[in-house]
């Protein structure tokens, strides 16, 4: 890989790290050209201290080390994309990231869908809210729902109205991350699963 430590003059290059799992951007360090040959060697992410001025393996004192999945170089060959496994909290304050977010999988809109429902299912009160109304009706209630969704999932499949089997296939899903809620999971427990089969 040929990577341009030479563009700022200082010998460093911007090293993004980014959880292979969950996609989300864990902090960003610099390397030079022995950190980064380091980080090949060891499979532990080694920056360049400007403050140490010295190699620095994160997680030397934590325990808390960067597992190397992949190395990306950028199209100007000056920026790195580092896929990890972070073992532990990767900011030095004990939080997951270096901008004080949880390291959470998220599913972009299915999320934002869930995070709906889970509001729904702690504010039960809410007389205008379908959801709600499935909440307080019971876990038998939202059981049935998924189950006629379910059916109307099949009868759709074997018509050629794609319109229909797509409008029912997502009442499925929305039902069915009810029915996941009411249980006390949600679609991460799920991907669990399937990934434990692998």
């Amino acid at each position: 890989m040929e990577i341009n430590f030479n563009k700022n003059n200082d010998g460093l290059v911007p090293a993004i790290i980014q959880d292979v799992t969950t996609k989300n951007v864990l902090m960003l360090g610099y390397m030079n050209e022995d950190a980064y040959k380091k980080t090949i060697e060891t499979k532990k992410v080694t920056f360049f201290s400007r403050t140490k001025n010295r190699l620095w393996t994160k997680g030397e004192e934590s325990g808390n080390f960067l597992s190397l999945v992949d190395i990306k170089n950028d199209c100007d060959k000056d920026t790195l994309l580092i896929s990890v496994n972070p073992i532990g909290p990767t900011c030095h304050t004990g939080s997951d990231t270096c901008w004080n977010e949880n390291n959470e999988q998220s599913f972009g809109f299915l999320t934002t869908l869930e995070n709906t429902i889970q509001d729904r299912k702690e504010n039960q009160d809410n007389e205008k809210s379908y959801v709600a109304s499935l909440f307080r009706k019971g876990i038998n209630k939202v059981a049935q729902k998924v189950g006629e969704e379910a059916v109307e999932v099949v009868i759709e499949a074997k018509d050629d109205n794609e319109k229909l089997f797509l409008d029912e296939s997502a009442d499925l899903l929305f039902h069915y991350l009810i029915l996941l809620q009411a249980k006390g999971y949600k679609l991460n427990d799920i991907v669990k699963v399937l990934k434990s089969r692998g």
